[in-house]
């Protein structure tokens, strides 16, 4: 693939600032709560405030003829309260203090040839930049790059970026949706990791959290507090975006504004969408359908552009095929069920949400790998009974991300445990060879891959007060939980504002070489998936496989591949043999040694899997 400079690409917008071709800067604000806001703006260390011009519904613009690029300026409500930029695209400091202004133009992109990895042959890697590396910045990650295109990645996903409180978060706390975090690099450092991944044939996905803002640095309620959120409906973290109201219109474009943005200005792969569940919008076509119609009208008409979910209600709809298997809204959907199932098979634990699943494990989890959502209009036992979910059988496996770990599954457990130091090794190695090989794309989370078993803890950097809150609102959290119940273990949860916390968290690299073992698993299955399950995946429909269950820990599934092919799983994570029918087929990978004879001869071997394929010819013969 060559490259060349292509110039830098800005993406238009009402909103934030436009650095003028004639020179100048244009800035904008939308303040319909406000009777006047001023341009306070810095200019070779002189600061000039100016009153900007009122418009109509709730607008305020100015144009300055001496600011450029560098500029830093915030904004000044009613003669009082200095903001920021709410589409900034680039902060000074913090969510505090001043924006600047950026030019977007100004990186030199090079990768024009660059459309993007049809969705099949995903294999997602998601990680958090400030505990990735030992720099936790955007340049920290590009070393790494070379190692995961190695251990067969082919997509990178990260944690939010938008700019947050303090020096260390999840990313889930933003409150300036269009400025990558400075703490982890500038925007055209960001540029160059994506750059730098598309030179290696990696995609990279970026998360982004719609559903609400972070509690510290959020200023659109002293401006735009009635228009931009909807009171009287609350979500887990206050009151809901108002994506319906009378004033919803600008609302609704602030946020198709801030996708486009990702994906145009940044050249971003595609986006994940947290817990769209909590976005509340009673609309037609709703929020999340506008903005899928118009990535697919924009950058997605000239390359590949995904676009996934995490929804807990498990709407089928949205990941809805034409009959020519394209997605006309979402790729995708992270698939909780099959987490939660695989959990329990390898711990036993069965409280909080992983109750749902209890009763018959092995059953949910064929239902999984055929069908995608195990709830599919059942009801629920962590819901009280209330329905969940609606068909998925139809879906093609594509939809439907698998994981083991994630940073939710990790990270919102009291002391931040992987997997690995919750289950039998050998247990852990077959669901992994599972998932990894499975027509669904497989998500790793980052140091999955060579057993790191460091915690990865909830952490966040807010001011005294909040952070106070934050730290008892964490414990409190779990004291519902029988093992939480006495206080004295309750103190013990790390808390989530002490910096030793994010620092615990970091991967911790010199590890890396500890469990080859593990290495080598991952690497052998994701090399047979590229070469021997990808190339098949393609036109894969839904509806066309099925899972027989030999035993309450044994089970078997078949799918018909795109190119008409024959894949079968056979496991057994039973402590004895357990009968099943004789099968054949070319041997794609087996746990250990013996098994394919062992299935010739009826039976499967304790503590085992088996991948099976036989292609047209086979079948027929």
């Amino acid at each position: 693939m060559s490259f060349s400079c292509s110039g830098g690409q800005s993406f238009s917008m009402p909103f934030g600032t436009s650095i003028m071709p004639e020179g100048g800067v244009t800035f904008r604000l939308w303040a319909p709560a406000a009777e006047q806001i001023d341009l306070c703006l810095s200019i070779h260390d002189k600061k000039i405030l100016e009153p900007m011009e009122m418009l109509e519904h709730g607008w305020f613009t100015i144009f300055h003829p001496d600011a450029r690029a560098g500029d830093m300026y915030q904004f000044r409500v009613d003669s009082g309260l200095l903001v920021p930029d709410p589409a900034s695209r680039y902060q000074a400091r913090d969510v505090h203090g001043p924006s600047v202004v950026y030019d977007p133009v100004s990186f030199c992109w090079q990768d024009e040839n660059w459309t993007g990895r049809p969705w099949e042959e995903a294999v997602v890697y998601e990680l958090h930049v400030g505990t990735f590396s030992p720099q936790g910045t955007f340049r920290g990650i590009i070393e790494r790059l070379d190692y995961l295109v190695e251990l067969g990645i082919t997509a990178i996903e990260l944690m939010p970026l938008a700019q947050f409180p303090g020096k260390f978060n999840w990313g889930y706390d933003g409150t300036l949706l269009f400025a990558p975090y400075n703490g982890y690099g500038t925007p055209d450092d960001l540029k160059e990791l994506v750059q730098a991944a598309h030179r290696k044939g990696l995609m990279v996905l970026l998360d982004v959290v719609y559903n609400h803002f972070g509690p510290e640095g959020n200023y659109l309620h002293a401006y735009a507090e009635e228009a931009f959120f909807k009171e009287e409906v609350h979500t887990p973290w206050g009151a809901a975006i108002d994506f319906c109201g009378p004033r919803s219109r600008t609302v609704r474009d602030f946020y198709i504004a801030n996708t486009l943005y990702w994906l145009e200005e940044f050249h971003f792969d595609g986006l994940r969408y947290d817990a769209v569940h909590a976005i509340i919008d009673e609309s037609d076509p709703d929020i999340l359908e506008e903005i899928a119609r118009q990535v697919r009208r924009g950058p997605g008409s000239s390359r590949k552009i995904h676009l996934i979910l995490e929804n807990d209600n498990n709407q089928a709809g949205y990941l809805r095929r034409t009959p020519e298997e394209d997605a006309p809204l979402y790729t995708a959907q992270w698939n909780d069920d099959i987490h939660h199932i695989c959990h329990i098979l390898l711990t036993g634990e069965t409280t909080g949400y992983y109750a749902d699943y209890a009763d018959n494990p092995i059953n949910h989890l064929g239902r999984c790998l055929t069908e995608g959502f195990a709830y599919q209009g059942e009801p629920s036992l962590y819901r009280k009974g209330k329905s969940r979910g609606t068909p998925s059988g139809h879906l093609p496996p594509a939809a439907f991300v698998s994981f083991l770990q994630n940073h939710d599954q990790i990270g919102n457990r009291a002391f931040g445990e992987r997997i690995v130091t919750l289950s039998d090794r050998r247990d852990h190695s077959i669901i992994t060879a599972l998932l990894l090989l499975a027509p669904s794309p497989p998500l790793l989370f980052m140091g999955e891959e060579f057993g790191a078993d460091n915690p990865f803890y909830f952490f966040s950097d807010f001011g005294t007060e909040l952070a106070a809150a934050v730290t008892e609102g964490r414990r409190k959290e779990f004291a519902r939980f029988p093992q939480f119940n006495i206080p004295e273990i309750r103190h013990r949860i790390p808390d989530p504002c002490d910096e030793s916390t994010f620092l615990q968290s970091k991967l911790q690299w010199d590890r890396l070489d500890r469990n080859t073992d593990i290495l080598h698993h991952y690497r052998e299955l994701l090399h047979c998936r590229q070469r021997k399950i990808v190339p098949r995946l393609k036109g894969m429909q839904g509806g066309h496989a099925e899972y027989i269950l030999h035993g309450e820990q044994t089970l078997e599934a078949r799918w018909t591949m795109g190119d008409g092919a024959d894949l079968t799983v056979l496991f057994n994570l039973h402590q004895e043999a357990v009968p099943v029918p004789s099968r054949t087929g070319n041997l794609l990978f087996q746990s250990h040694p013996g098994i394919n004879i062992a299935i010739t001869r009826g039976s499967i071997p304790p503590k085992s899997l088996i991948w099976l394929l036989k292609d047209q010819k086979e079948i027929h013969d």
